[in-house]
């Protein structure tokens, strides 16, 4: 049976620095608005509440849960939605929040879906970036960290559904 081993990337510390950072960032370009934020689930979660608890603009919520994968590891191209919004957007400042940005395809579908049902304005925040592993191109206007190719878990993401509950971010080894 193979150990999983976690290897710390960026400290619960940095994790934290970086969030407020984002905040005064969001709340500098939101001044006078009310935003709209959208999580996408499970994963975001954690950043998601995070980042809500350090803005000072109005803040309304709302949470989807979207995928292109369905049980592969390669997308399918076709959008599966397990949970949409609950309110409409329209002629709303929306910010999605996502955990993390990877080949960007699902993230770019969900983006058009949500810009067809005609808000003020929609942009990405997420904690992650993975540009190496990039297939469509996607604008994100927040980015916490930029990651090399590996396996990130904690902060809300997972593996087989663990690890989502470290307080920190970490690359995950499976030694023999």
């Amino acid at each position: 049976m193979k150990e999983e081993i976690v290897h710390e990337m960026f400290s619960e510390n940095q994790v934290e620095e970086r969030i407020v950072q984002m905040a005064e960032q969001i709340n500098k370009e939101y001044e006078g608005k009310s935003l709209h934020m959208i999580c996408i689930l499970k994963g975001s979660v954690f950043f998601f509440t995070e980042l809500a608890k350090r803005l000072t603009v109005p803040v309304t919520i709302d949470f989807m849960a979207a995928s292109s994968y369905e049980d592969s590891t390669v997308s399918t191209g076709k959008l599966q939605m397990r949970k949409d919004l609950d309110e409409p957007i329209e002629g709303r400042h929306c910010l999605i929040v996502e955990d993390i940005v990877d080949t960007g395809r699902t993230l770019s579908m969900v983006k058009k879906m949500l810009l067809a049902r005609n808000p003020a304005s929609l942009k990405i925040c997420s904690l992650l970036d993975k540009p190496s592993r990039r297939e469509v191109e996607i604008e994100t206007e927040y980015i916490g960290f930029e990651v090399p190719d590996q396996f990130v878990v904690g902060y809300g993401l997972d593996y087989a559904q663990k690890y989502r509950n470290l307080p920190y971010i970490g690359t995950l080894e499976f030694s023999k």
